[in-house]
């Protein structure tokens, strides 16, 4: 018996808002969705989906559609051979070793090497997989903060994705209360079966993990469990910026904060934006996908008032976790 599949060329943005829609809701053999970056410099992307039985035009023009003007038109269309296609498309994700944090699919055994901490997330869910550099650059910071003496009692993971952030942050400091969110619903379920998979306690109280639909902090929850020792952002630039006076509120004196998801000329803008609401840098990780470690100033007497939305000024598809 074989299978079919189609390759579509797109851009990132594209990719990250097909895998985050469910294309397919009303469709009982639904194809598979995996998307792949090919050049990161090129922002060149392909998108392959898996069928069954070979595709009918209509369902390529709903791809295609859903690709918009970042999508290729003329998929490359072609039968192979039948196989367990979510496994196949997370063999190509080699392991990622991050600091002291290992994370593998399904298809990969974890590290049995002493003190490392293993996280199995599925490759198919191509954002917050660990395989982007923004996402490994925050575990190396993670990592960084915690081997110097870091405590941390409190942590939000603003966007969260997969939620391997937040599971990092947990790992790292067990007697925390974390809360994760992410505007997408399909993204915050997808963290739940992560928590799952990786044993991860999922609840409110130390040493759990909360998980809720949120934009930017816009969640009674997140203000409630305000002011946080910690705060992860990885996202995009756009979004960090509208943040800034959000976060700036759900932080204390002393607090730290890890940005990523800017490319290298958004650095200066990003971090002027935060430095406005009394945040100063302490650590760049530089390269293409720089990732800011930052913390709260302290400040004596009275504190000026911050306006904030609390709204990251996106639209579902256009944030969360890379």
């Amino acid at each position: 018996m074989s299978a079919w599949q189609a390759e579509f060329r797109t851009h990132r943005a594209a990719a990250e808002a097909i895998t985050d829609t469910d294309l397919f809701g009303d469709i009982a053999d639904a194809p598979i969705l995996v998307a792949h970056e090919v050049d990161e410099a090129q922002d060149d992307w392909r998108i392959t989906a898996y069928f069954n039985t070979k595709p009918r035009e209509p369902m390529l023009r709903r791809i295609a559609r859903a690709l918009g003007r970042g999508g290729s038109k003329s998929p490359k269309v072609h039968a192979v051979a039948d196989e367990d296609w979510v496994a196949k498309s997370q063999s190509g994700f080699p392991p990622v070793e991050a600091g002291r944090f290992f994370i593998h699919t399904r298809a990969d055994p974890p590290s049995d090497q002493p003190g490392v901490i293993n996280f199995e997330i599925a490759a198919s869910q191509a954002f917050g997989t660990g395989h982007h550099a923004t996402t490994e650059g925050c575990l190396h910071a993670l990592d960084r903060l915690q081997r110097r003496g870091a405590r941390f009692a409190t942590v939000a993971d603003i966007g969260t994705g997969t939620g391997l952030l937040a599971f990092a942050a947990q790992r790292l400091w067990p007697r925390a209360k974390i809360i994760a969110s992410d505007i997408d619903p399909a993204s915050v379920g997808v963290a739940a079966e992560n928590a799952r998979i990786n044993a991860i306690a999922l609840g409110q109280g130390r040493g759990k993990t909360r998980l809720v639909v949120a934009d930017g902090t816009r969640h009674a929850a997140i203000a409630g469990g305000a002011p946080y020792d910690l705060i992860i952002a990885n996202i995009l630039a756009g979004p960090l910026i509208a943040l800034a006076p959000a976060l700036a509120t759900i932080a204390a004196g002393g607090s730290r904060l890890i940005l990523a998801g800017l490319i290298e000329r958004q650095r200066a803008d990003v971090a002027q934006a935060y430095a406005r609401h009394g945040f100063r840098v302490d650590v760049v990780q530089h390269g293409e996908w720089p990732v800011l470690t930052l913390t709260m100033r302290t400040r004596h007497g009275a504190r000026r008032k911050i306006r904030s939305s609390g709204s990251a000024g996106q639209p579902p598809g256009d944030f969360g976790s890379w």
